[in-house]
């Protein structure tokens, strides 16, 4: 996920944070946590334990937390486009979910939460349009991921 997202890092707002995010869910379901969290950490250690860094103790949860709650027996032919949405969404929202944790750290009354969130819409549309598009790769990345555990499996 670190890999991925330095490699991308030149783009703002389109990465495939959440598309990971979303296929270790699918795959590991509560296990899937310790990617995600190694990804905050290492996110931490290389670039800073800054005020940003302190709402991806949670932004990242939320989306886990929603794929945990979709039903694992969807049919084949809607999946992909169901986690298309899904990680649409997070990227629409994901200055909306930010916004508490900057409104704490910096004082922000209702008010000024509600105005950091109006000025970072024109981001969150970015990210919510490439997370879409991203989100064509959840299917393809959860068959490898199924495919890698079922061979590692066999050479046990």
């Amino acid at each position: 996920m670190y890999g991925s997202k330095m490699i991308m890092e030149a783009a703002p707002n389109i990465h495939l944070l959440g598309t990971f995010t979303i296929a270790y869910t699918v795959v590991y379901r509560k296990k899937a946590l310790y990617p995600i969290y190694t990804y905050v950490i290492l996110n931490g250690l290389f670039c800073g334990f800054a005020s940003w860094w302190v709402p991806y103790l949670y932004v990242w949860t939320v989306l886990w937390g929603v794929v945990m709650l979709l039903p694992k027996n969807m049919p084949q032919k809607v999946r992909p486009v169901v986690y298309m949405i899904v990680c649409a969404m997070h990227g629409f929202l994901f200055g909306t979910l930010y916004a508490p944790a900057q409104a704490v750290l910096y004082g922000l009354s209702i008010k000024g939460m509600w105005a950091w969130i109006v000025a970072g819409l024109p981001w969150d549309f970015i990210h919510g349009v490439s997370n879409f598009f991203c989100g064509i790769l959840v299917m393809p990345i959860v068959s490898l991921l199924r495919f890698a555990e079922k061979n590692a499996l066999k050479d046990q």
